[in-house]
């Protein structure tokens, strides 16, 4: 695969609702990187599954993700619990995981021009998808604080659900992570912890931002 020269490469782990997501965006604005949240892939063939259902093949899967656009990405219906469950089932398949691995590869490695590198973030992007990122952060929080988080975006959202079902969610959701044979959620010597249980967004950017200037000498 053709790898682009001397760029930016910024490689993030977490478990769910942790706020990755949301420092994987400030970061991608603040040194113009372009930003790939991986896990909306699995939502995305997640969401797949359940409407095609009989239909679901790996063909299929190889079809949608040459033609997918990031626009597919930000749908707000990939949010829902159920799409988060099936994603999870998902992710335990080696064989789709080969599928997105070369999606995610071209992302990191060669993103568009205009941009100085790429941000990615998901639950493997440090142990298998990118390895050898310049920079990499285990960004972590206590399971009530995300439960509460999610809770909070569900809500917001209109979505009819208790506080109680989401955190037993995400425990579950912790556990498949954690424990899948292929690509398994887990820190890695080499990434700088982060947690932002007690952090608030600004707090937690302002963190990685002091890392990645003084390496990049900014």
């Amino acid at each position: 695969m053709r790898k682009r020269k001397n760029i930016i490469t910024v490689a993030i782990d977490s478990p769910a609702a942790a706020g990755a997501g949301t420092q994987a965006k400030l970061i991608s604005k603040n040194y113009n990187l372009f930003y790939l949240d991986t896990g909306k892939i699995y939502r995305f063939i997640g969401k797949l599954k359940l409407k095609k259902k009989k239909k679901f093949t790996y063909k299929l899967i190889k079809e949608k993700i040459k033609k997918i656009k990031l626009d597919h990405l930000k749908k707000k219906s990939l949010l829902s619990n159920e799409v988060a469950i099936a994603a999870s089932e998902i992710a335990k398949d080696k064989k789709i995981r080969k599928i997105v691995h070369k999606f995610q590869q071209k992302c990191a490695y060669n993103p568009p021009k205009k941009y100085k590198g790429s941000v990615l973030d998901g639950r493997d992007i440090i142990t298998v998808q990118v390895r050898d990122a310049m920079f990499k952060f285990y960004i972590t929080a206590s399971l009530e604080v995300r439960a509460k988080r999610r809770f909070e975006e569900y809500r917001k959202l209109n979505k009819k659900i208790n506080y109680k079902d989401v955190f037993k969610s995400l425990k579950n959701r912790d556990k498949s992570d954690k424990k899948r044979k292929y690509g398994p959620l887990k820190k890695t010597k080499d990434s700088i912890l982060i947690n932002t249980t007690k952090l608030s967004k600004k707090a937690c950017f302002e963190k990685i931002k002091a890392i990645m200037d003084k390496k990049l000498k900014y």
